[in-house]
């Protein structure tokens, strides 16, 4: 398909949430599989509320998501500018082809005057509709309300009768009746437009040929396309995708956990996993797969297998993604990741970096996030100060159980070469002459060793730890056990 130009409009007004983030993906895919261009345009009509930081968040949470755009803000192209707030002269030029052409009228009712009208309609018990006061003004009528300094508004005359078809890649046909709308805004009294104009001329004037966008944008394409109507312009083909919701199918908000792009990297998250993890809420590549690379999501991605039903947040299919991209991520990378929080506990100050590196690749397997990593490998750098409570209750409030570690910290004395198959003979061996299970002396000596019931092979463990530090740590958890109650 030739000329496919999709974009991807943020508002930047706040952070990069997960639903714009499968937005922009969504559209990146599609450009990248038919060798298209995608468009960055930054929407800032919002004075009040879009900020230079959020704008600046927005381009930052993309590049970590590793999604690049061929046109934008930062990077130029034939069609900029690439902010809402830098086209003004654009918009005003298509507002006044309207307004010429008797397709489109200034209002100047008053705010109190719409508010009458809006009261007598709930009174009335009917949908409020602008009533049109305005829209028969002669030009000697405006020309002297004009003259008086007064600031109207400008709207869109709108059919009364008939429908407007949204004819749409995902959803099908969505029609739409006319006389359920009114005629609309399309300029403030201060000249710049609304969001329903400005995005008609920016995705005609930016030869935008597929609006990929959420589902909620769906209430506002036939205002759009009335406006493509009265410009005598082509609209482009829509498709609105599916919401995203919570567990719960309600809306998903700050109570479900991290929504925005940059809490999931604060988290501890790896770009990878979310992106996989986006690209099957609401998208299909036809089979029964969860690990999805990315260089197969452009190769097959397709409007076709776009789903209409809404897609459901799983926090926990998240995590378990990111668990799995971290055991395949590069040693380089997963110390990368950590090491600044590593250097704030002072590890690596304290120990050489070829110790760092063994512990590192011995827990890595075990953590779902790269804040995991460091949480598995503290009892490395740092003597446990207390003991998980459960695992006191099974294993060292047990009879005998000072017997037991005194007992493993013998065996352990007499080895050589203290490695783990050393160490795991030596145990066992221990365990047999006693008559004792070897979990019996495995579990109690992990708890010594860690202050934890689970973590990876205690003999590799052991070997990391060394001697030294495994006899004074079983010691210390001796004179614990000497001091229950």
């Amino acid at each position: 398909m030739d000329n496919i130009r999709v974009r991807f409009a943020p508002s930047p007004t706040g952070s990069l949430h997960i639903g714009g983030a499968r937005t922009a993906l969504f559209n990146w895919l599609y450009a990248r599989n038919k060798n298209g261009r995608l468009i960055l345009r930054l929407e800032d009509t919002d004075m009040q509320r879009s900020t230079e930081d959020a704008a600046a968040g927005i381009l930052e949470g993309l590049k970590w998501l590793g999604l690049d755009w061929d046109e934008g803000p930062d990077v130029g192209g034939d069609f900029g500018p690439y902010r809402q707030s830098e086209r003004f002269p654009i918009y005003q030029h298509y507002l006044q082809l309207l307004l010429n052409e008797g397709r489109a009228y200034y209002c100047f009712c008053t705010a109190d005057e719409l508010r009458q009208q809006r009261e007598k309609a709930q009174q009335d018990k009917q949908n409020y509709l602008y009533d049109g006061p305005c829209r028969t003004l002669s030009s000697e009528q405006v020309a002297e309300r004009l003259t008086l300094g007064m600031k109207p508004v400008i709207r869109l005359k709108v059919p009364k009768d008939g429908h407007t078809v949204v004819h749409d890649l995902v959803r099908g046909e969505v029609e739409f009746d006319n006389s359920l709308l009114d005629d609309f805004i399309i300029a403030k009294s201060d000249g710049w437009p609304t969001y329903n104009f400005a995005v008609v001329v920016d995705d005609y004037t930016m030869k935008i040929s597929h609006v990929i966008r959420a589902e909620e944008h769906l209430s506002n394409t036939p205002k759009q396309l009335l406006v493509y109507q009265a410009l005598g312009l082509t609209p482009p083909q829509f498709a609105h995708v599916s919401m995203i919701l919570a567990p719960d199918r309600s809306k998903l908000s700050k109570r479900h956990g991290a929504t925005s792009v940059q809490e999931f990297r604060d988290d501890g998250y790896l770009p990878e996993a979310l992106v996989n993890y986006l690209v099957l809420l609401g998208w299909s590549p036809g089979e029964n797969i969860d690990i999805y690379p990315r260089e197969e999501m452009a190769k097959n991605f397709s409007l076709d297998d776009v789903s209409r039903s809404a897609a459901i947040y799983d926090l926990n299919k998240l995590t378990w993604m990111n668990g799995h991209y971290l055991s395949v991520a590069s040693m380089g990378r997963i110390v990368n990741l950590i090491e600044p929080e590593a250097e704030l506990k002072g590890w690596l100050r304290s120990y050489n970096r070829e110790y760092f590196y063994k512990v590192i690749d011995l827990v890595r397997s075990r953590a779902k996030t790269s804040h995991d990593i460091i949480d598995l490998a503290i009892y490395f750098f740092e003597t446990p100060a207390v003991y998980d409570e459960k695992g006191v209750q099974k294993y060292f409030r047990k009879p005998g159980s000072q017997d037991k570690l005194k007992a493993v910290s013998e065996a352990i004395g007499q080895i050589q070469n203290f490695n783990a198959p050393e160490l795991e003979a030596s145990m066992r061996l221990k365990a047999e002459v006693l008559g004792l299970k070897a979990s019996e002396l495995i579990h109690p000596t992990r708890l010594a060793l860690s202050g934890r019931t689970t973590t990876p092979g205690l003999f590799e463990v052991m070997e990391l730890l060394g001697k030294e530090v495994c006899q004074d740590r079983i010691k210390q958890a001796t004179f614990f056990i000497s001091n229950l109650s």
